[in-house]
């Protein structure tokens, strides 16, 4: 356990602010819980770069919130001089000649990477099992995933490694991630902060998207990192706000729904009793809590259009992944480029990132657009419209954000489901209407944590941090790391 990466991003600030820490003291703490990493949380270092940045800052000051403070970044964010591999063999050797905007704007307010957190390959996968490294394992219990596609990410801080570090979120990469390892994870509204320089999966789901350990620092990092970039014409021109005072002011709204259809279906009764505490708490504490009947149609909707819609968006966005501009050579002296590209594309994708790209494809074909790619754009219209009712009545949707632990690694299969349990895909609603969402420790399970969601309207990202911290204080359960709740 490192001496001072198990703390927030505020409890560290102010310890820079005092005197009573340097920098460079607590970028060697973040050093030395990489190095001492026992979750395979990691792809590449820049340790050396981490350290000149630190000897910089010989003060911080109370305004500089973020100033002097460790973070780790998914491997799918392009780092200038850092080999960026979005933890795939094909890109292996990338370094980018450039910063993605969220690592420059970090660097404009002092924080400093230490190191890139491993993944599953091109963001894809929900297991943190497919990145080139191997299994990324949960800190809790090394036998059990940490969940995925941002799994390195969410290891580390639930280590101790580091009080914040980057994700992505497409489906729930970051939500789910942070359920099974007792994190804040947060999605932004789409659109709120630029993607500019993270490697693309699915455009228009693809959310930039970070763990902390309190509420608060996610509100801060979201002040920090929220605006228009002419690098990425899909950010909002709205104007930024402080969004740590929704959180200071307790700045909620009070009208909280759930869906009748998600109770219905939940099987483990020990998390079904905590939502259930937490929902009568907040009842408690003001705030208006009901069900909602969604439509289940809808609901058994969501994984088939996420599918279609995802695979057929990387199919193309990955189409420059042909072993010429990125990644090793062919080896086999291919005659023409339709060989040369089959070669490297054999090679350096996994199983699943072929599959997906399969289906990706298929989709797109002309023949079977219609039926495909055109249906699952509209089931994706039908999903959100109806959501945007819900939110006429209501201004919180809420839900576990895992109905179960996390699974064995064991007992993973790499078949496709026939019969998708809504459950496990309920937060995808969130990247199809591009809301506000987050996800905070609710209760611990045999020791490990599970966490609840809550998302809101889009651009009402201040109120969904606010309600986030109201319910951080009435479950009490703030700042854990696996050996604290072991």
């Amino acid at each position: 356990m490192t001496k001072w990466m198990n703390k927030t991003i505020g409890e560290l600030h102010q310890l820079l602010v005092e005197g009573k820490v340097t920098a460079s003291e607590l970028v060697e703490d973040c050093i030395q819980g990489v190095l001492n990493d026992s979750c395979n949380s990691f792809e590449a270092t820049c340790f050396e770069e981490a350290r000149k940045e630190a000897r910089k800052i010989k003060e911080v000051k109370e305004d500089e919130y973020l100033k002097g403070i460790p973070y780790l970044a998914k491997d799918n964010y392009s780092t200038k001089g850092v080999e960026t591999t979005a933890s795939s063999n094909i890109l292996n050797g990338y370094v980018p000649l450039f910063d993605a905007t969220v690592v420059r704007k970090l660097r404009q307010k002092g924080m400093i990477m230490v190191a890139h957190t491993s993944m599953d390959e091109l963001a894809m996968g929900g297991t943190g099992t497919t990145g080139k490294r191997g299994v990324t394992t949960n800190p809790y219990d090394h036998e059990r995933i940490v969940g995925g596609s941002s799994s390195g990410s969410a290891a580390a801080l639930a280590q101790g490694i580091a009080p914040m570090s980057l994700g992505s979120d497409t489906g729930d990469s970051v939500r789910k991630p942070a359920s099974h390892a007792g994190l804040v994870g947060f999605k932004p509204t789409w659109g709120r902060i630029s993607r500019f320089g993270l490697f693309p999966f699915a455009p228009s789901l693809d959310t930039i998207a970070y763990f902390t350990r309190d509420v608060k620092d996610s509100a801060y990092l979201l002040s920090a990192l929220a605006g228009h970039d002419n690098n990425d014409m899909s950010t909002s021109y709205r104007k930024k706000e402080k969004y740590e005072r929704y959180v200071e002011e307790k700045k909620t709204l009070h009208r909280i729904g759930y869906f009748k259809a998600v109770v219905d279906a939940m099987q483990d009764e020990k998390i079904k009793a905590a939502f259930f505490d937490l929902l009568e708490k907040l009842r408690k504490a003001g705030y208006e809590v009901s069900e909602y009947d969604y439509p289940s149609d809808l609901l058994d909707a969501l994984y088939p259009t996420y599918m279609i819609i995802s695979c057929a968006e990387a199919t193309s966005n990955n189409a420059n992944l042909d072993g010429v501009r990125f990644g090793p050579a062919a080896k086999d002296n291919p005659q023409t480029y339709r060989e040369y590209m089959k070669e490297c594309r054999t090679k350096g994708f996994t199983d699943l990132i072929k599959r997906r790209f399969v289906i990706g494809s298929f989709s797109l074909l002309s023949a079977n657009q219609d039926e495909m790619f055109s249906r699952a754009q509209k089931a994706r219209r039908l999903i959100v419209n109806k959501m945007n009712e819900f939110f006429d009545s209501f201004d919180y949707f809420i839900t576990p954000a895992a109905f179960s632990l996390p699974k064995k690694i064991c007992d993973l299969s790499t078949a496709w489901s026939t019969n998708p349990d809504f459950l496990d895909n309920i937060m995808t609603i969130g990247n199809f209407g591009g809301y506000p969402s987050i996800t905070l420790p609710m209760m611990k399970e045999d020791g490990i944590p599970v966490g609840v969601n809550v998302t809101g309207r889009v651009f009402e990202d201040g109120a969904v941090l606010a309600l986030a911290d109201e319910i951080q204080t009435l479950t009490g359960l703030k700042n854990l790391t696996a050996k604290e709740v072991k």
